[in-house]
């Protein structure tokens, strides 16, 4: 039975993925021209996160954890959530997310919906799975309040401003919040053995971002 772009509303054990390997990619074009120098082209405008998972795994309980989750998603079929050990944060440290830690949108008077991103260096990072009970806005400032004056569409990133709260054109709407990364299983089968674990031997439990 196909399930295509299927998502589940499931997050992988927080335990395991504080552990594991992780980074970002990218994807360039860098051509060689016949003067020495050379060209650079980016392909994605989006980096692209890999995971893996084994290294997390610190206990027969914790295999037997994972091996259940995979099962549970069909091996790559479903989606899912991932905590980033490394960038799971609205800031760029490792702190509280406050209401002013990301510029998310300017007021036109109008608009009612704003997607959370992160911003970057040189670009912003799309957030489509925050942790919704802990998403906060501000406006010029003025903390709101989640629920009464907005609601978060955890499926989206997008928080939409309820009926009574109007963002004034040209007023600066921030935002903070905890973020999962929706991925999948980059495998069909996984192996481990009570034996290979006890002598220190680790599977490779590999992960890979999907994007929307």
């Amino acid at each position: 039975m196909s399930q295509i772009n299927s998502f589940h509303d499931v997050a992988f054990p927080l335990g395991v993925s504080f552990g594991s390997v992780a980074g970002p990619e990218w994807k360039n074009e860098i051509a060689q021209l016949n003067s020495g120098h050379e060209k650079r082209n980016a392909r994605w405008a989006q980096s692209r996160r890999h995971f893996d998972a084994g290294t997390g795994i610190r206990s027969l309980a914790d295999l037997r954890q994972v091996l259940s989750f995979f099962e549970a998603r069909r091996g790559s079929l479903f989606s899912f959530r991932f905590r980033d050990p490394f960038d799971h944060f609205s800031n760029h440290g490792s702190q509280e997310p406050t209401a002013f830690d990301q510029q998310i949108g300017i007021g036109d008077g109008i608009t009612k919906s704003f997607q959370l991103v992160k911003n970057y260096e040189t670009y912003s990072r799309v957030i489509t799975k925050p942790v919704a009970s802990s998403v906060k806005l501000a406006v010029n400032g003025e903390k709101l309040e989640n629920n009464a004056d907005f609601q978060v569409d955890v499926l989206t990133g997008k928080v939409t401003f309820n009926d009574l709260i109007v963002v004034g054109e040209g007023a600066v709407i921030t935002a903070g919040f905890l973020f999962d990364v929706p991925v999948r299983f980059n495998t069909d089968r996984l192996q481990a053995s009570i034996s290979s674990f006890q002598a220190g031997e680790i599977p490779s439990i590999p992960i890979i971002e999907v994007k929307a």
